[in-house]
Order: structure tokens, then sequence, then C-alpha cells
């Protein structure tokens, strides 16, 4: 039974940001590995991996409003720069547009049921608002008009 991931996005103020962040950083990555991937650090390790890996992402939460999605990959260990143990979850590097969708502010990572899941902006009711300048996009969404 598919399950996806809800996480906010701190420190990006539009989808483009959270894209041009996630390119520096998979080239830093593939510099330091060798291996070019994308991933998110995570503390807690998810229960529900097989849930999560038959087709779920994870959804960013950017300022208060649901409005991207990427597929989750898999799951890995991982180590932070302090040296304490975390989870890895590597991301599929396309950013999928979703209606936006409020939500409020929590603390880490939340399991995010299929049917309580926006829909994709390119494939779903919202049609052809994908293809809307970011800025218009943003402050629409920031006003729950889309």
């Amino acid at each position: 039974m598919t399950v996806h991931i809800i996480k906010l996005c701190v420190g990006a103020d539009s989808v483009e940001d959270l894209a041009a962040w996630q390119r520096q950083r998979t080239a830093e990555i593939e510099r330091q590995t060798g291996r070019a991937f994308l991933y998110h650090t995570t503390r807690m390790v998810p229960k529900r991996q097989a849930d999560v890996l038959d087709g779920g992402s994870i959804y960013w939460v950017i300022r208060g409003v649901i409005q991207a999605r990427q597929a989750i990959l898999g799951f890995e260990d991982g180590q932070k720069e302090d040296g304490s143990r975390c989870c890895l979850i590597v991301l599929d590097p396309e950013l999928v547009l979703v209606k936006a969708t409020r939500r409020r502010a929590f603390q880490g990572w939340r399991y995010l049921e299929v049917e309580d899941a926006p829909t994709d902006l390119a494939t779903g009711e919202a049609g052809d608002l994908g293809r809307m300048p970011a800025q218009m996009r943003r402050e629409l969404a920031e006003l729950c008009l889309i």
C-alpha cells in the first residue's frame, strides 16, 4: 500500500530555489563521492519503507504550501558530519509541481496518505498551471487561489 512523505522545505522561497539548491548539492555530492545522486538526510528512519518504495514521493511544503514532489528511489544508511547515524532518502532529481495546498508547520517529516496528496499540475485537474510564471504561481498559492 503506497504512502508518501511530507517535509517542510526550510530556507527555500520557491520551487525554483529548491531546484537550484538541489542541483548544487548533487554536484557537491558527486565531487565528494564520485556518485551523482540526490538525497535528503533525516534522523528518523521510516518504519514504512516498503510502502514508501511502492511508488511514494516526498512532498515539499514551501512557505506553508505544498508545491512540489519528488519520487523516492530508496533509503540508505548515512552519517552526519558529527559522526552520528542518519537515514538518506534517495530522491529522483525531477521536481513535479503539484496543486498548491496549504499545510501548517510541523517538525521533521510525516507520512502522507495517497488520498490526501495533492494532484500533479501537469496531469491533474489544475491543467496548465505548471506553465504559469513561478512568481505568479507562488503568489496565487499563498492566497490559496490555486
